[in-house]
């Protein structure tokens, strides 16, 4: 019996180095450097200079507005565009596995070339977008460039790349729902409204809280979408957090970057998880 234990210990080893390499480390690290003004060569303690200079950062209030809104509004387009998906490519489709590729394709693709066709297609006089609107009459704004938009195109973006992985939890999710408990509902005379509302959605609850907490971490931590298609700009209306770390990074300044890294994490999961915590406990008393 104890061999037996010994063995399953020692399977986890493989999958332990691992973590622990790329994962613990680099963490433990950055906690470290955060603390430092150093180089590819050298470090030295500062204590909490970074951290001050960090918040000292002009922009750092857009980042944070930006990326709440950007993280709230992705999460919640996400799971409310795949629960719809979701619903309709359950049901009786002849063309629903075509539909289904169709919506999950936009996942494979290369996220910075999603930003770089999306930057031509909503160009403000030369991109597709607006050349369609002004076959219907249609006066199509400048979508990257005012500031008052930037961040909301940015935002409509990721949601058309990210809702196919949405929609497939979803299906998972409504697939694994024993056929039983609509028959029965039928019998009753339940029409499908009915029937989503009192089986679908509440049977639905883990696939929707894993959804939820993927969503929200992706949005908080997006980078390389809005660096593709802004690059924060124009001027600092569309800086997200992790882009004003990235610039902070390019201007040699390692040490205060790495600081806000640790912020930007300890930022997430001061957010997510209570809400996981709420979302698990609402899944229990179900």
């Amino acid at each position: 019996m104890k061999s037996n234990k010994m063995y399953s210990y020692a399977l986890l080893i493989p999958a332990g180095l691992i973590y622990g390499l790329f994962f613990l480390y680099p963490t433990v690290m950055s906690f470290f450097f955060g603390f430092t003004r150093w180089n590819l060569t050298d470090w030295e303690w500062i204590g909490f200079d970074n951290y001050i200079m960090f918040f000292e950062e002009s922009s750092l209030m857009i980042g944070f507005k930006n990326t709440f809104i950007f993280a709230f509004l992705t999460a919640g387009l996400k799971v409310i565009l795949g629960l719809i998906f979701a619903v309709l490519l359950t049901a009786k489709l002849r063309t629903k596995r075509f539909i289904r590729s169709l919506v999950f394709f936009p996942v494979l693709v290369s996220t910075i070339a999603v930003g770089i066709a999306f930057s031509v297609l909503m160009h403000p006089s030369e991109g597709l977008i607006n050349m369609s609107l002004d076959l219907i009459g249609i006066n199509g704004p400048n979508w990257l460039g005012n500031p008052d938009l930037a961040i909301y195109s940015v935002a409509f973006v990721d949601v058309w790349k990210g809702v196919g992985i949405a929609t497939v939890i979803f299906i998972a999710g409504m697939m694994s729902i024993p056929v039983d408990y609509y028959e029965a509902h039928q019998i009753d005379g339940g029409n499908k409204f009915n029937a989503f509302w009192h089986i679908t959605l509440p049977l639905s609850r883990p696939a929707i809280n894993a959804v939820i907490i993927l969503a929200l971490i992706g949005g908080l931590r997006t980078f390389d979408l809005v660096w593709a298609m802004t690059g924060g700009g124009p001027g600092f209306s569309s800086d997200l957090i992790a882009s004003i770390i990235y610039k902070q990074y390019q201007a040699g300044f390692y040490g205060l970057s790495t600081a806000g890294n640790v912020i930007l994490f300890l930022m997430v999961a001061l957010i997510v998880f209570p809400i996981f915590r709420y979302l698990n406990r609402k899944e229990v008393d179900l």
